[in-house]
């Protein structure tokens, strides 16, 4: 992402890197059978899905500083027009990619006050900002471009799942309206630089122009609310801080506003409640889950990330999304996930499912952003993990326990959890559940709680407002806890293969050893019988020492997501 602060040795090194990984990318596409072979299915992939996903040459030689949009709906036509000034660091971008997704159009772009030509492939324009014959040196500054765009944009089929433009009418049959557009990506309907590893740095404003009977909500803080001719209003909202592309949203509708301050980690923090208007009693009592999770999540991840722009919850019209610093809300104000415990516990009927979770991504997915979305198990494993982290802290460790533990049966092992790279495209769903239970699994591993809180607080405070890979992340950890968990990681993230812990019986002695698993995985694991025993299989035979045990009432610890046979 895009730094607040810049030299020419630091962007010379990101050129230089950025570069390296494209040519690998490119070398990679070029080999036989490239299009990836992924658990024995080949996967193809096209120029557009390449061009969308990795840093190709219309991505090199400028960062995204920061996004101005100004976005016009037309509720009747299901259209939007507006414009996008593209604030950038300039390292001599002579080549530049813009993505905007069809149908939607640019209808101009600017440069130094003269119209730029573009042409178009799919899902990209290309424009050349510098004839790119020329050798002239390019000092590196700060440089914007103006972008008009206008079309119908996607129109979601069932957010959030299905992305695009939401358009609704509540319940009073009054206009309502919003994006969803995680994976699909922003470009559904604005024009940007749609990747993950290059956010605004400095943020974003949003300017949202509707009839003057409604309201608009965006990210960050409203600065402005002007009065407009023919009947219209434009609101505007400011984000300081670094912001994922998909993050930036506007909400419409008929909403009012309530809010509080909370006395959080870095002073107070103002936590504001959009809401359409026949709802504000109930979102009056429902949102006290909101403080309840700033709490828990202070605790266990460090201050929350973007004090600047505050912390809101809009009420939308889908089931929610971690739009930073403005949560889509849509849990018809209720506990659990649209009333049902996921988990089967009846813990997860504790509390507002969508509150808890889409929250906990303002750490993890907003603050820690992946580069890629093949990463994406960064945000939905920590973040699917911090509803147990909630449990635990307002009802124990046991009930956190069970949460987590009656999550495991909605993994299914379909695919690994990391996808292919560079080309915009996702890994199993079970970057959810599969994902937090390898960090509880973790958890067991380094037998001290207060260090594993400690090393969710660093990770927030080491990445913070950065984009990272999976690599980091299990560097990080390795480092942190002192332990090297790279084969864990291998077997939970890049394989659908669940270990197996088997036993057997042989005369006086008990036995075990690891199958279904990669060569070379181990970790210590916790056996229950009259005593506990602390072993540490491998994919050979070893022989249980210490206290002679019962081999019917011996078992596994329930907290390892491991499988336990027993042979014969």
């Amino acid at each position: 992402m895009a730094s607040r602060f810049f030299n020419k040795m630091q962007y010379s090194k990101i050129f230089f890197l950025r570069f390296a990984f494209t040519l690998f990318i490119l070398s990679f596409l070029e080999l036989p059978g490239a299009e990836a072979q992924y658990l024995n299915k080949k996967l193809s992939f096209t120029r557009q899905d390449t061009l969308r996903g990795s840093v190709g040459a219309g991505r090199l030689g400028w960062d995204v500083l920061k996004y101005n949009i100004t976005v016009e709906p037309d509720f009747s036509t299901k259209s939007i027009r507006g414009k996008n000034i593209i604030s950038f660091f300039d390292i001599g971008v002579k080549l530049m990619q813009l993505d905007l997704q069809e149908p939607m159009q640019i209808d101009s772009i600017s440069y130094n006050n003269r119209l730029v030509s573009f042409r178009r492939d799919g899902n990209v324009f290309f424009l050349m900002l510098r004839d790119s014959s020329a050798r002239y040196k390019i000092k590196p500054d700060r440089d914007s471009i103006t972008v008009h765009f206008s079309g119908t944009p996607r129109e979601a089929v069932k957010p959030p799942w299905d992305g695009g433009w939401i358009w609704k009418k509540d319940k009073q049959g009054n206009p309502w309206m919003s994006v969803a557009c995680q994976g699909l990506g922003a470009s559904a309907w604005y024009p940007c630089k749609d990747i993950q590893s290059d956010e605004p740095g400095e943020g974003a404003l949003l300017n949202i122009i509707v009839p003057d009977s409604l309201v608009a909500v965006g990210n960050g803080r409203l600065i402005e609310e002007k009065a407009l001719s023919a009947g219209k209003k434009m609101y505007s909202w400011q984000v300081k801080n670094p912001i994922n592309n998909y993050n930036i949203v506007p909400y419409i509708g008929k909403y009012v506003h309530f809010q509080e301050i909370f006395p959080g980690l870095k002073g107070k923090l103002d936590m504001d409640y959009w809401v359409l208007n026949y709802n504000l009693e109930k979102a009056r009592i429902q949102f006290a889950d909101a403080p309840r999770m700033m709490k828990a999540f202070e605790y266990w991840f460090g201050p929350y990330p973007f004090y600047e722009d505050g912390y809101k919850l809009v009420e939308a019209p889908h089931l929610g999304m971690e739009h930073q610093g403005a949560i889509a809300y849509g849990n018809e104000f209720q506990n659990g996930y649209l009333g049902r415990d996921l988990s089967g516990s009846g813990w997860g009927k504790k509390f507002d499912f969508i509150i808890v979770h889409e929250s906990g991504h303002e750490w993890f997915a907003n603050n820690i952003t992946s580069n890629d979305i093949a990463d994406m198990w960064i945000h939905e494993g920590f973040t699917n993990y911090s509803e147990t982290l909630f449990t635990e802290y307002y009802f124990g460790k046991e009930a956190g326990n069970d949460y987590l533990i009656g999550s495991r049966k909605n993994i299914v092992n379909d695919i690994p959890i990391i996808g292919p790279y560079g080309v915009n495209k996702e890994g199993s769903g079970d970057m959810y559940c599969k994902a937090g239970n390898m960090l509880h699994l973790i958890r067991q591993v380094m037998k001290n709680d207060a260090k594993f809180r400690a090393m969710l607080i660093g990770l927030n405070k080491t990445f913070y407002h950065q984009t990272v890979s999976t690599k980091q992340i299990e560097g990080y950890i390795n480092k942190f806890s002192g332990i090297n968990f790279s084969k864990l990681f291998d077997q939970y993230l890049r394989t659908t293969q669940v270990p197996v812990l088997e036993l057997k019986e042989e005369g006086k002695f008990i036995l075990y050893r690891f199958s279904n698993s990669i060569d070379g995985f181990t970790i210590p694991v916790k056996l229950i019988g009259e005593a506990q025993h602390w072993v540490k299989p491998t994919q050979s035979w070893q022989q249980l020492t210490g206290k002679r045990e019962n081999f019917a009432n011996l078992k596994l610890d329930r907290n390892f997501y491991i499988i336990t046979k027993k042979l014969p």
